[in-house]
């Protein structure tokens, strides 16, 4: 603190204080006070200059107060924006769950140390970390089919890739141009095959399950090298489990043959994560508690009506593409999980990078402004991503790499 060590004397005889050069009134003196303007000093005169630099380095992360929050960029319409500062106020107040305070990131000037490239890393599952279209889905059908004692169906990699071809990858669809093709089982009705579609579906996603959660189910090659390379830049790295043809859990075990030491310096984004982000809570609506009063309940319906009626219309363009091979996930579930991806690694979405395996998480991407690389999967080997940035065939040396991400070199 700035102190002045004695009281300085006026010229004239009396004291002053450090803020005026005018007198104090001498004892007896019934004269009323001069009048002054006081000097004001400036904290910039007293700051040295090594104090500054070192405020300068810690960089609040997305720290606004919870009254002047604004609403995240996809709420389009000014209602949503009112809503988006009301809701987080009284979320945070309320007697539910909380939203956690954003944190500060401090960067180091020092030398020595390189600091955390201003980019995210979202990874999916299927088709990314796993082909499991290739090593996992034929074998699972199978099996299925043994299960349920159809020991003439086999599916051979040819015969599956024609299938999947053919029926855009709509598992329902190849089963019935399957059965069509060599014969549906004697006993069934005609009424029934659709129940029998059904049973067949079960039995396979069963047998993917088992495998997934062993070593049946191989991790793509060099996939491992691109997460250890990305973690030891200070990239920070989110897996997508939240959407994927065959559900969460298997995603999640797919992600956990990642080992256990990579899993711990990686978020894993699932349907729940999904709901305590910032983003899941307001268009969601999954952080209103029954406290909050009803205006604001109203608010945050106004703007979740909007968004939704937005995705409706994205999903209505999406339907008229000539390419859709995964029109059976839902828009809304692979934008919800993109931007609690990128809430999860501290970036906007703009500064994330998606590496995707589907279709879905490409047209979602490319919807919020996110930048897209694809890595291609037996799935995704015919399909055609427009709006990409780039498309690999894998990991490593000529493909996908870490420091090709850093310098923005996509091929």
């Amino acid at each position: 603190m700035f102190r002045w060590a004695h009281p300085p004397i006026h010229p004239g005889g009396g004291q002053t204080n450090h803020h005026c050069p005018c007198p104090l009134p001498s004892a007896g003196d019934s004269s009323p006070p001069p009048v002054h303007t006081p000097t004001v000093f400036s904290v910039s005169r007293v700051m040295t200059a090594a104090a500054a630099a070192a405020a300068a380095r810690c960089v609040p992360h997305r720290a606004s107060p919870p009254e002047t929050l604004k609403a995240p960029a996809s709420i389009p319409t000014s209602s949503a924006a009112t809503a988006s500062a009301l809701l987080h106020a009284a979320v945070a107040a309320g007697r539910g769950r909380r939203l956690p305070a954003p944190p500060l990131r401090c960067f180091s000037s020092s030398p020595e140390k390189t600091a955390p490239p201003d980019l995210g890393l979202l990874l999916e599952v299927e088709g990314v970390l796993a082909d499991v279209y290739r090593f996992g889905n034929r074998q699972a059908f199978n099996v299925a089919f043994r299960s349920l004692g159809l020991d003439c169906a086999n599916w051979t990699e040819p015969i599956y890739a024609d299938l999947v071809r053919k029926a855009r990858g709509n598992e329902e669809r190849m089963l019935a141009l399957f059965f069509d093709r060599i014969g549906w089982p004697t006993s069934l009705p005609t009424s029934e095959k659709g129940s029998f579609i059904k049973s067949v579906l079960r039995e396979k996603l069963k047998a993917l399950e088992e495998f997934s959660a062993s070593d049946s189910l191989p991790l793509r090659p060099g996939v491992e090298t691109f997460i250890d390379d990305a973690l030891s830049e200070g990239v920070p790295l989110a897996i997508l489990a939240a959407y994927g043809r065959n559900g969460e859990k298997i995603s999640r075990s797919i992600a956990m043959n990642l080992g256990p030491e990579r899993i711990s310096k990686i978020k894993i984004v699932g349907k729940v994560e999904v709901e305590e982000s910032f983003y899941g809570q307001l268009v969601l609506g999954k952080g209103v508690t029954s406290g909050v009063d009803e205006q604001l309940v109203r608010e945050a319906q106004k703007a979740a009506s909007a968004e939704k009626q937005r995705i409706a219309e994205e999903v209505a363009s999406i339907l008229n593409l000539s390419v859709d091979i995964t029109a059976s996930e839902s828009s809304e579930k692979v934008i919800a999980a993109l931007r609690a991806g990128s809430e999860y690694v501290g970036c906007d979405v703009q500064n994330c990078v998606l590496v995707a395996g589907s279709q879905s998480g490409v047209l979602a991407a490319e919807r919020i402004g996110m930048p897209c690389i694809v890595v291609r999967s037996s799935f995704t080997a015919r399909a055609e991503f427009h709006s990409a940035k780039a498309v690999m065939d894998g990991f490593g040396n000529t493909d996908l790499t870490v420091s090709k991400l850093l310098s923005k070199r996509w091929s």
